[in-house]
This record gives structure tokens, sequence and C-alpha cells, in this order.
């Protein structure tokens, strides 16, 4: 069963419409497309859709979810921010994530560049990463109650610039104590963690999320696990998967869950 539940077309902040993500999708043999567009935030947010863009964005991918019945499951999901706005609702299934922190009556965003991330850090945290990164996996292990999600995105998304801790120790006592704190609150919800190759495919990571520390902590708290390619672009719909089934291999797991038309079930890796 190869798929990926995460992708972004044109209607947010990915580069092909969802006929071409399609299209990609059949030519490398998937057997399943999720759509997973950025829907509305109260945050203000280039990347995500105006409410008024949903309704075209859900009859687009319904479109070609009948276009191409019988050679491709099409999935039509959405991924709602932390902070997210009416989107209409009835979708086949939810990614929650956190791209903003709310501090001093700002949205500060976790990933929009190094610039941004440190500019943040600088002004709201007094230039302490691992107070912005606590504040960050508060909000994560209270994803699945904000969102009503099925799956979390990108556990450790505050890591996107941080490549060879260049900007914080991620092995510092606070920061694994905030992020394990975070995975406590998110055992037992019935939701699936992600493992993310979005950041490996634009650049800026050598290794998916999450870090392997974290994935081991995952499957000792028995999250189960999804492979998605966080793809806005046809070329990125299944890089690094081959990585990205090692890693959850090395880690513990032996099966992940996909989306299937009676709902998520395990199958082997």
């Amino acid at each position: 069963m190869i798929q990926n539940l995460h992708s972004h077309t044109t209607f947010c902040d990915g580069k092909n419409t969802p006929e071409e993500m399609a299209k990609a999708a059949i030519e490398l043999g998937m057997d399943a497309l999720g759509f997973s567009g950025h829907g509305p935030n109260r945050a203000p947010d280039d990347a995500a859709m105006a409410q008024e863009t949903v309704p075209a964005y859900r009859e687009a991918v319904l479109q070609v979810k009948e276009k191409y019945a019988g050679r491709l499951d099409i999935f039509l999901g959405i991924e709602r921010d932390c902070f997210w706005a009416p989107d209409g609702g009835n979708w086949d299934y939810v990614i929650g994530s956190v791209h903003y922190v709310e501090k001093d009556g700002a949205y500060l965003g976790v990933d929009h560049s190094e610039a941004v991330f440190l500019q943040n850090v600088e002004l709201h945290y007094g230039g302490d990463c691992l107070s912005f990164a606590e504040d960050y996996y508060r909000l994560v292990g209270e994803v699945p109650e904000r969102t009503g999600c099925q799956i979390v995105g990108h556990f450790d998304l505050i890591t996107k610039f941080n490549e060879g801790d260049k900007l914080f120790d991620t092995e510092h006592p606070r920061y694994v104590s905030a992020a394990l704190s975070a995975l406590d609150r998110l055992a037992g919800k019935g939701v699936i963690c992600e493992i993310n190759t979005g950041a490996m495919s634009r650049g800026y990571r050598s290794a998916p999320y999450p870090a392997p520390a974290l994935l081991r902590a995952m499957r000792e708290r028995n999250i189960p696990i999804c492979i998605t390619g966080d793809s806005h672009n046809v070329d990125a719909l299944l890089h690094a998967f081959p990585q990205a089934v090692e890693l959850a291999r090395s880690c513990g797991y032996r099966e992940q869950m996909v989306l299937t038309k009676e709902g998520f079930v395990p199958v082997a890796l």
C-alpha cells in the first residue's frame, strides 16, 4: 500500500494542481493520495486557504477523485493549524499541526524562515530558543483537542532550521522534557503521528521528522505512525520514503497506518 496523506496544491502553498498531483501519483504507482490543504487560520497565514477558497478546493479534489476512480484512491482532507478558523468540516481526515505560537498578543511563525524564527526568539523570548520550544510543545500536546485531527503533523517542526543543533540543543533536558510531555499527552488519544519527509524535499533537513529519539519515545508509548511527504509539488510525492521506512524500523515500528475507504488500518512496513 503506497500512499501519501499529506500533500498541498495551488489552492494553498503548493506548486501543482490536484489534477497534476493525481496524475503524478498514478505514474508513480501509488495506491492512494490524500489532499490536505492548509485550512483557514486565525493567524495571518499566507500559506493557508481563505475561507471563501475552501469550497473550490473541495470541488476540485472531488472531481479528480471521480475522474481517477479505479486507478487511484483519493481522499479529501485538510491540515488545520491549532489556531484554525472554520473550514466547512466533513473531511475524510484532518491533520492537526502547530505552525504558530501565540505570545505577547502576537502569532509567532515556527517554520517561516530561520530569520523569522530567530527574530521571534529574540523579541519575545529574550533569545531563549528553549522557551520558544517549550511553548511550541505545549501546543502540540493540545493538537487533538484543538483540531479534532486523526493525524498529528510534523511533531518536531520546531527543528526545521536546526540541522546539526545549530540554533539550540535538542538533547538539553528542557527540550527533551517539553517534547516528552507532549508525547505523554498524545498517548492514548487515538491519534497517529506522521513520519514527515517534507523538510527533506525542500532542502532544510537531511532526515525526516521526528528525530530518532522522539520516534523511539513514540513507539514506547504505542503511538501509531504513518509516512507522509508533506508534498508541495509532484516531485515530492514519495520523496525519501525508503529512508522514512528504515527510520521507522530502526526505532522499533513494524507497521504503519494507512487510510482506506473503511478507515485507518495497519499494514506492515
